[in-house]
């Protein structure tokens, strides 16, 4: 059976895109605080974690690979996409013209696995692609990722997988850890390790380093895969 691994990279929207009503929903815990130098801080603050909700951010990257075959593609959002494709090796890095052009060839792709893997993808990818696809009305071909949580098919979430489900909270032994984390105590290659984190994301945006960004989101998905291989092999049935 084909598995799918990926992951994506998001940004968050213009502030001014949102109505009043919007911001001032947004950005009420801030507006509460009297001293204008902690509202400001709040508001920042609050602005950054919009990258994390889909309704406040976009999907700008896409890597995914054949858990099998280590061949897959990098979708990117890029303005000056036509000039920035890469054909040859095992990943093909695919410029978008915007968000719907991403999703839909995410989706494309999708269709063809049985199988999904994800580090976090419950709590955060597939949601959030569920909920931009259906806001930018893309049509969406696999609509079990979420499935029944104590299953590893179709959806194998590592993040699920390594900490038994929370079985022992933010502090007992299977205490969560984030992929870098992981990585470093099985001996794989952190994708931080070229100094490119998730948090960059926006930054590159703006700075128009599209390819930066679909090269990291590669990283994650390969380093995904080596932490899946050896789940596994070493841990897959515990229960």
């Amino acid at each position: 059976m084909a598995t799918l691994v990926f992951d994506i990279e998001t940004s968050g929207l213009p502030v001014d895109l949102f109505d009043e009503s919007q911001q001032e929903y947004l950005f009420r815990d801030a507006n509460k605080l009297e001293d204008p130098v902690a509202r400001e801080a709040k508001r920042q603050e609050l602005t950054q974690f919009m990258s994390l909700w889909p309704f406040t951010s976009q999907v700008v990257c896409i890597a995914m690979l054949n858990a099998e075959t280590l061949r897959g593609q990098s979708l990117f959002v890029a303005e000056d996409y036509e000039d920035d494709a890469s054909e040859g090796g095992p990943v093909e890095f695919v410029p978008c013209a915007d968000e719907i052009e991403l999703l839909t060839a995410f989706w494309d792709v999708a269709k063809h696995y049985d199988n999904v893997v994800t580090f976090n993808g419950r709590g955060f990818d597939i949601p959030f692609v569920y909920l931009r696809s259906a806001q930018l009305n893309v049509p969406i071909s696999k609509k079990n990722w979420l499935g029944y949580r104590y299953s590893t098919e179709p959806h194998c979430d590592l993040a699920e997988q390594l900490t038994f489900y929370g079985v022992s909270g933010r502090d007992g032994a299977a205490r969560r850890f984030n992929l870098d984390f992981y990585c470093k105590a099985f001996g794989i290659e952190s994708p931080k390790s070229h100094g490119i984190t998730g948090n960059d994301v926006p930054t590159l945006m703006a700075e128009g380093r599209y390819r930066d960004i679909a090269e990291y989101c590669v990283r994650d998905v390969r380093a995904t895969v080596e932490l899946y291989r050896i789940w596994k092999d070493r841990l897959a049935g515990i229960k």
